[in-house]
C-alpha cells in the first residue's frame, strides 16, 4: 500500500514516454494499456499491464479493459479514511495516485471526409472518461492529467515535494472536467444531428479558447474569443492573420459582419463595415473597381473601417486601400506586391479566409440574460423567393441589378433597415431605426441627388405609404420589399401614382 502508482493510457502520445520515464525514476509503478503500453515498453519504461492488475483479459475488441473494481477502487478510495484502507486491503486493491489519460480522437474522426457512423461511434471513449471522472472526483488524493502541457508542472512538484499540491490537483481536475464535458458535448451534438432532433430538450455546446482579449466592447469589460470545434472554415475564427495588431472584440464582430455580407456575391465585391453595419458595398468587373465603388459610397464612414474583398488583393487595389486608415482587410489572398504595400502600415490587420469553403451554414446562438436563443442562419435569397410585382410598372433589366444588390445588402443591416443602391454600389444606408420611414430618410439623405433612378430595398414591409412617398420625392425608381402588410394597397397605389415599380419578395430580413 506504500508504493505509488500511475495509470497512463493516451491517444495523444506527445511527450508521454518522457513523462512516464520521469515518473518511474521518482518511484512510480506504471500501469498502462494497449498502444500506450507498447510505446512505453519500446522507450524502456517498465510497465504493468491492465490485465495484470484486474486479473481479467481485455474483451470485446478492447471495449472493456479498465472498467473493473481493481482499477476504480484504486482511483476512488479516500486514502486517509480507515474504512477505505481496510476495504482496499481486504480486496487486495492498490491505490492509484496519478492518472494520465486522453481520449479516443472523436473530434478528429468526425472531421474526416467520408467518415462512417460506425467509425464515429467506435471512437466514443468509455473507459477513458470513466477513469478521468473517478480521478477528478477524488482529486483530494489523486492527480489527474489530460493535457501534455501539464506534464512538466506535475514532474516539478513531485520532484520538489514528493507529491503535487492540493491547489494543482484541483486546477488539473477542473481542467479535466472541462475536457470531458467538451468531449461529451461534441458527441451529443453529433448524435443529435444523426437522430434529426432539431430542438432537443437540452442543448450542450462547447468552444475552445482561441485568444484572451485586452477588453470587450469597452475598456472596462473583460472578454475572450472562443472557437467552435469543427466550425466553419469560412470564419474569423479560422482566419490567418498575415500582419498587424492583435484583433480586438469589436474587430472580430465587425470582421464577422463584413464576411457575412461579402459571401453573398459571386462577382468581384467589396464590403466596408463600421459598427457591424455596412457603410459601402460595391461590385465590379475587377476587385479594384468593386473597392473603388465601395469607397465612393461613403468616403467618410469608411475611415477606420473593416474591408472584406472576395478576390485576391493586387498591387493596384492595395495602393488605393493604403490611401486611408483601415483597421482590417480580409481577402482570399494578397499578392506579394500588395503585402509589401500594405505592411508599410504597422498596425493594419491583414487576414486571409478560405472563400471556397463559404457555403457551410451554422446555427446562430445569441445569449440573453438567463438563457440562449437559437436559430438557423438567414440564407434566404431571391432565388428562393416567390416574386410578385403588384405595380403597373415593372422593373427594367438595369433596375433589377440595383434591386438585387440592395436586397443582398439590406439583409445584413440592423433593423429597421433601408438600402438605396444604383450602378453596382450602395449609395445610402439607414440602419437600426425605430421606424421604417426614419431609416428611409437617413438612407435617402445620404444618397442625395444620386437617388434619382435608384433602387430602394427594405428589410420588412411598409406599414403605411409614407416610405414610398419619401422615396418618390427623392427620385427613387424602383422598390423591393417583402409585402404582407394589411395596408399594402396604400403603398402600391402611392407607387403607381409616382410611376415607381415595386417588387414583393414574400420574405422579411429582420436583423436585431
Amino acid at each position: 500500500m506504500g508504493k505509488k502508482r500511475a495509470l497512463i493510457s493516451v491517444s495523444d502520445k506527445t511527450g508521454v514516454a518522457e513523462f512516464a520515464k520521469q515518473l518511474s525514476e521518482l518511484g512510480f509503478e506504471i500501469i498502462s494499456t494497449g498502444g500506450t503500453s507498447k510505446a512505453l515498453i519500446e522507450s524502456g519504461v517498465p510497465v504493468i499491464g491492465i490485465s495484470e492488475v484486474t486479473g481479467f483479459p481485455e474483451i470485446l475488441e478492447g471495449r472493456v479493459k479498465t472498467l473493473h473494481p481493481m482499477i476504480h477502487g484504486g482511483l476512488l478510495a479516500k486514502f486517509a479514511e480507515q474504512t477505505h484502507k481496510e476495504q482496499l486491503e481486504k480486496h487486495q486493491i492498490e491505490k492509484i495516485d496519478l492518472v494520465c489519460v486522453n481520449l479516443y480522437p472523436f473530434q478528429q474522426t468526425i472531421a474526416k471526409e467520408g467518415v462512417t457512423t460506425e467509425e464515429a461511434i467506435e471512437n466514443i471513449d468509455i473507459g477513458g472518461p470513466t477513469m478521468l471522472r473517478a480521478a477528478e472526483k477524488n482529486n483530494e488524493y489523486v492527480t489527474v492529467v489530460v493535457d501534455p502541457s501539464d506534464y512538466q508542472t506535475v514532474i516539478d512538484e513531485l520532484t520538489a515535494n514528493g507529491e503535487t499540491t492540493k491547489e494543482t490537483r484541483r486546477k488539473l481536475a477542473a481542467k479535466v472536467f472541462r475536457h470531458t464535458a467538451a468531449y461529451d458535448a461534441l458527441i451529443a451534438e453529433y448524435m443529435t444531428h444523426l437522430a434529426g432532433d432539431e430542438t432537443p430538450e437540452k442543448m450542450t455546446v462547447t468552444y475552445e479558447l482561441k485568444q484572451s482579449l485586452r477588453y470587450g466592447e469597452n475598456p472596462h469589460q473583460k472578454a475572450a474569443f472562443y472557437q467552435k470545434p469543427l466550425g466553419s472554415q469560412f470564419s474569423i475564427a479560422n482566419a490567418t492573420q498575415l500582419h498587424g495588431k492583435e484583433l480586438s472584440y469589436n474587430n472580430i464582430n465587425d470582421a464577422n459582419a463584413a464576411l457575412q455580407i461579402v459571401k453573398e456575391f459571386t462577382e468581384p465585391a467589396a464590403v466596408a463595415v463600421k459598427h457591424m453595419n455596412p457603410c459601402g458595398v460595391g461590385i465590379g468587373t475587377t476587385i479594384y473597381d468593386a473597392y473603388s465603388k465601395a469607397y465612393e459610397a461613403d468616403p467618410i464612414s469608411i475611415f477606420g473601417g473593416i474591408i472584406a474583398l472576395n478576390r485576391e488583393v493586387d498591387q493596384k487595389t492595395a495602393e488605393k486601400l493604403h490611401e486611408i486608415f483601415l483597421e482590417i482587410i480580409i481577402a482570399p489572398s494578397f499578392s506579394e506586391e500588395a503585402i509589401a504595400i500594405l505592411t508599410g502600415k504597422k498596425n493594419i490587420r491583414l487576414l486571409t479566409v478560405p472563400f471556397e469553403q463559404a457555403e457551410k451554414k451554422e446555427t446562430l446562438l445569441t445569449s440573453v440574460e438567463g438563457g440562449l436563443l437559437v436559430q438557423e442562419a438567414d440564407v434566404f435569397n431571391l432565388d428562393n423567393a416567390e416574386i410578385v410585382i403588384p405595380t403597373k410598372r415593372k422593373p427594367t433589366e438595369e433596375e433589377w441589378k440595383s434591386l438585387k444588390l440592395g436586397w443582398k445588402v439590406v439583409k445584413h443591416v440592423k433593423s429597421n433597415a433601408i438600402v438605396v443602391a444604383k450602378d453596382d454600389v450602395t449609395i445610402g444606408i439607414g440602419a437600426g431605426q425605430m421606424n421604417r420611414v426614419g431609416a428611409a430618410k437617413i438612407a435617402l439623405e445620404q444618397a442625395g441627388d444620386r437617388a434619382t433612378g435608384a433602387a430602394l430595398a427594405s428589410d420588412a414591409f411598409f406599414p403605411m405609404d409614407d416610405t414610398v412617398e419619401a422615396a418618390a420625392k427623392s427620385g427613387i425608381a424602383v422598390i423591393i420589399q417583402p409585402g404582407g402588410s394589411i395596408r399594402d394597397q396604400d403603398s402600391i397605389k402611392k407607387a403607381d401614382e409616382y410611376g415607381i415599380a415595386m417588387v414583393f419578395t414574400g420574405i422579411r430580413h429582420f436583423k436585431h
